[in-house]
C-alpha cells in the first residue's frame, strides 16, 4: 500500500538544462546497478551527487523513488545559482524567463540573434561585480540569463573561456522553449529536502555514510587530444584531477557507501589504454553502450563504449 501511495505523488522531474556529457541515455544502466534492496522498496534514504551537472540521474531518481535527503554538489558557480533560485524562488525566475521568451519570439531571426548577444554580453558583464557568496535577487536575473542563453545558443552548450565568460555563439532554433514552467516547477519539487553545495567534490565527505548512494558524475577525461568534453567550465578537469577523485572514492570506501562512477572509456580510441583499471583497481569496472552526442561534427556522433564503475560485486 505505501508503495502505491508513493508512486501516485512521484515527481516528473527532468533536466532544465542542456548539459555536456548529460545521463540521459545511461539511466537504465546506472538505476539497474542500484542496490538490490533500494529497487525493491523504491526508497534512498541518503542520495549524494558531487558533480550535479544537469542531474538527469538525480531527476530520473526523483521520478521513480522517495529520496529521504539529497545532496547536490558542483564547482560550477553558475549552476548552483540557478539549483538554489530554482529551490527557493522558483516563480520569479518563470516571470523573467516568461517576459525574455515572449521579447524574444516578437522579433525576427536577425533581431533574435542580436538579442542573444546582448543577453550574452549582460550576462558576461554581470561576473565583474557579481556577489556568487550571499543569496540575493540578482541571482535571479542570472540564472534566468544562464537558462536563456542555454536554450537559445548553438548546440545547447555551457562553455567559458579561461576568464569565465560563456563563449558560445548563436544558435539558429525556430522557437526554443525558454520558459519551460512545468519543467522548472518540477524541478523545485524535486530540490525539497535537498541541499546544495557550491564548491568541489570532496565538499560532499562529512554527509557520506554507510546509508548513502553517491553517484560520481566528473567531467569526462577526453577520448583523444582534440576532444573538448572537459572544457565546459574555466577549470579543467585534467587526469591529475581525474586521479584526485579515484583517490577520494578509495577513501569514501571505507565508509562502506554504495558508490557508482561514469566515465568515459579510453579503449574506445586505444585497446591498450589501460588509465582507469589502474586508478580504479579493486573496483567493479564495466562497458555500457552509449552515444557520441555532444559533437559539432554530425559525422562523429554515433555508438561508443562508457564506463561505470561500482564498489560492490567485485
Amino acid at each position: 500500500m505505501e508503495s502505491t501511495l508513493f508512486i501516485k505523488s512521484t515527481i516528473n522531474a527532468k533536466p532544465f538544462l542542456k548539459w555536456a556529457g548529460g545521463k540521459t541515455q545511461l539511466l537504465n544502466e546506472l538505476e539497474a546497478r542500484l542496490p538490490e534492496q533500494v529497487i525493491k522498496t523504491k526508497i534512498i534514504k541518503s542520495y549524494i551527487e558531487p558533480f550535479i551537472g544537469g542531474g538527469a540521474f538525480f531527476f530520473y531518481l526523483k521520478s521513480k523513488y522517495k529520496i529521504e535527503n539529497s545532496i547536490i554538489c558542483d564547482i560550477n558557480r553558475e549552476i548552483i545559482i540557478a539549483y538554489k533560485i530554482l529551490q527557493n524562488q522558483p516563480y520569479s525566475l518563470i516571470e523573467f524567463l516568461y517576459n525574455l521568451e515572449q521579447n524574444y519570439y516578437d522579433i525576427n531571426e536577425n533581431e533574435r540573434e542580436n538579442f542573444y548577444y546582448k543577453v550574452r554580453d549582460a550576462y558576461n558583464l554581470q561576473i565583474n561585480n557579481f556577489n556568487y557568496e550571499n543569496y540575493n535577487d540578482e541571482w535571479i536575473k542570472r540564472a534566468a540569463y544562464l537558462i536563456f542563453l542555454n536554450k537559445t545558443c548553438f548546440n545547447g552548450l555551457f562553455r567559458q573561456n579561461r576568464t569565465g565568460k560563456f563563449n558560445v555563439p548563436f544558435g539558429k532554433y525556430k522557437n526554443p522553449k525558454i520558459c519551460d514552467k512545468e519543467t522548472l516547477i518540477f524541478v523545485n519539487k524535486s530540490l525539497e529536502n535537498t541541499l546544495i553545495i557550491s564548491g568541489d567534490f570532496t565538499q560532499t565527505a562529512p554527509f557520506i555514510n554507510n546509508d548513502s548512494i553517491v553517484y560520481f558524475d566528473p567531467p569526462y577525461r577526453p577520448l583523444n587530444a582534440t576532444s573538448s568534453f572537459t572544457s565546459y567550465y574555466k577549470d579543467s578537469f585534467d587526469d591529475d584531477s581525474q586521479i584526485r577523485l579515484a583517490d577520494y572514492y578509495r577513501k569514501l570506501n571505507l565508509k562502506k557507501p554504495f558508490l557508482m562512477l561514469s566515465n568515459s572509456d579510453p579503449k574506445n580510441e586505444n585497446s591498450e589504454e589501460n588509465f582507469f583499471e589502474k586508478i580504479y583497481h579493486g573496483f567493479k569496472i564495466e562497458r555500457v553502450e552509449a552515444s557520441r552526442m555532444i559533437n559539432s561534427n554530425g559525422q562523429k556522433r554515433g555508438k561508443i563504449k562508457e564506463l561505470i564503475i561500482t564498489n560492490q560485486g567485485e
